[in-house]
């Protein structure tokens, strides 16, 4: 099927968007239900993390159980993080695998499994680089998540040096991607120089819209703010549609991706840009129920009124939405950073739970 498709042969809302518009799906799980749903949908590409390997185990246990004590068994010396990060690994192979041809057809613009990085090495350049190196080579449609941190930006560039496709995470604000879209673009053309391939190299960088909106929810109960709780839906999409059109302007070599949904704008918004989409499955099955209409809006600006009152009210909101808002070296301390490390690195200790369970099954339990 090409983007010319007829109507009535779309199968659903995101099918749609994939089929008449430069947006690509791309699915937020490794689950291979829920990635083949989302392939039957249009979707060329998926993503994998501790917290996404956490909610498939809780799912799946029964397919993996037996998995993880041969990993016991064969590793005799591993500890339970060790073989925690091996089932990290395993899971994501077996969904790069699902959407080899797509790689294949797409000569690596799409078709990738995007794994993360130990979120608990977000300080160390050197270190995260390291595990890029080795994720890359799990698969030859691995794309590897860094945070956009302040190690994290040397090391989007030293990893795209190396020929590693990155995707840039923990990235809520225009001052991140445009560093993240510098340090790409040095990777890139310190490649060129020496006469490296770059051709199928598909970097991305996320922006999570919907924590940033996430954190001013919190600052208006914090400090008592009193505004439309309708603006609040806006920050992510405003910051998000400003960065793609820099983007576009400046020719960055870098796509932008929408995650962290929290309602369809995350979606509805973007239409229509050469972008990535990434919702969650549970997403996915509600906008293909929904009756919106597939219509390009990437082009269309936030209201003038919705952004006075965001930069008037929150002094994140401004940090996040101005090219200089924040330095490099501010980067760790923005409190939506600081918010999905901790979440990013408590699953990890949680998926170590489980594999601990299985280890060391609790004597106490009935």
């Amino acid at each position: 099927m090409t983007r010319t498709a007829t109507r009535q042969s779309f199968k659903s809302p995101l099918h749609e968007m994939t089929q008449t518009t430069p947006s690509c799906l791309w699915n937020d799980s490794a689950s291979i239900q829920e990635l083949t749903y989302s392939i039957e949908h249009g979707a060329v590409g998926a993503t994998c993390n501790p917290v996404i390997v956490l909610g498939v185990l809780k799912k799946e246990m029964p397919q993996w159980k037996d998995r993880v004590q041969a990993l016991i068994h064969e590793w005799p010396r591993a500890t339970e993080g060790e073989i925690a990060w091996q089932v990290v690994r395993e899971i994501s192979t077996r969904s790069a695998a699902l959407l080899k041809p797509i790689f294949d057809a797409e000569r690596g613009r799409n078709g990738r499994l995007s794994i993360q990085t130990d979120p608990r090495l977000f300080r160390d350049t050197e270190a995260i680089v390291r595990q890029a190196e080795e994720f890359s080579k799990l698969a030859p449609n691995m794309i590897v998540k860094i945070p956009v941190t302040r190690a994290g930006i040397p090391a989007i560039e030293e990893a795209t040096y190396h020929g590693i496709s990155i995707n840039a995470t923990v990235s809520f604000t225009l001052p991140q991607c445009i560093a993240v879209a510098e340090a790409v673009e040095r990777g890139l053309k310190r490649r060129e120089s020496e006469g490296k391939e770059i051709a199928t190299m598909g970097p991305i960088c996320t922006i999570m819209v919907g924590r940033l909106d996430d954190w001013l929810k919190v600052v208006a109960e914090k400090e008592n703010i009193a505004i439309d709780p309708g603006y609040l839906e806006w920050a992510g999409v405003a910051v998000f549609k400003k960065a793609y059109q820099i983007f576009q302007k400046r020719g960055y070599r870098i796509r932008l991706l929408s995650a962290a949904f929290r309602n369809h704008m995350h979606w509805s918004e973007f239409i229509g840009g050469d972008v990535v989409i990434s919702p969650p499955y549970a997403w996915q099955v509600r906008f293909n129920a929904s009756d919106i209409k597939v219509l390009p809006r990437i082009d269309k600006p936030v209201e003038p009124r919705i952004l006075e009152e965001l930069n008037k009210k929150f002094a994140d909101f401004r940090r996040a939405y101005e090219e200089g808002g924040l330095r490099i070296d501010e980067f760790d301390t923005f409190p939506a950073t600081r918010r999905t490390l901790r979440q990013f690195i408590s699953a990890c200790h949680d998926l170590d739970g489980v594999v601990r369970d299985i280890l060391i099954p609790n004597p106490d339990a009935a």
